[in-house]
């Protein structure tokens, strides 16, 4: 089984992973964990590569059909990805499956909370979900929260931007998360 999926994949088939490894990429950018507070530690690394999966799976709602099937494979993705790096950390196999199940329900609330926190023009609610879900210390993360929710509306806008044929292709782009506002750019 594994063969195949290494060498009998198709390129449709191997979309979900290119644009998988675009988000862990920008997820692992060291910015987030050198400027804007969030923990370097498999928590903060998860919490990262959650968000960028959130956004994307966002802009994949208007890719139809097409957009819901990436959707679902992107998922499966993340969550293949999480039950790997479990068992790499030593966690016992009757023990991964609970955990992971524990992640999917947190992962659904978050997608939650961050869709409330960009449909509002509270951005306030945006920050609380972050402070509560990302950043650890909330008396220190107050500019931290405002900046990540600032990088959390400036990616939706870009990848907005982005035409759906190369999201669905599994190419997006990203700019650097400490990169200024485009003036004029939809936030």
């Amino acid at each position: 089984m594994i063969w195949k999926r290494i060498f009998g994949r198709s390129g449709d088939e191997d979309t979900p992973y290119v644009l998988y490894g675009a988000l862990v990429g920008q997820a692992r950018n060291p910015a987030f964990y050198r400027d804007m507070g969030v923990p370097d530690t498999v928590e903060g690394r998860f919490e990262m590569v959650a968000l960028h999966v959130f956004l994307a799976l966002r802009r994949l709602r208007a890719g139809g059909e097409p957009g819901k099937d990436l959707s679902q494979k992107l998922f499966d993705v993340l969550f293949d990805d999480m039950d790997q790096t479990l068992r790499e950390m030593g966690v016992g196999d009757l023990s991964v499956g609970k955990k992971i199940k524990a992640m999917a329900s947190s992962f659904y609330g978050r997608m939650q909370a961050y869709d409330e926190g960009l449909a509002g023009t509270d951005g306030g609610k945006l920050e609380a979900a972050l402070r509560r879900n990302i950043l650890p210390e909330a008396a220190a993360s107050e500019p931290h929260a405002a900046a990540l929710a600032a990088y959390v509306r400036r990616v939706e806008g870009d990848l907005e931007a982005q035409p759906m044929s190369d999201v669905l292709a599994g190419r997006v782009a990203f700019a650097p998360p400490d990169a200024p506002p485009v003036p004029g750019a939809p936030r």
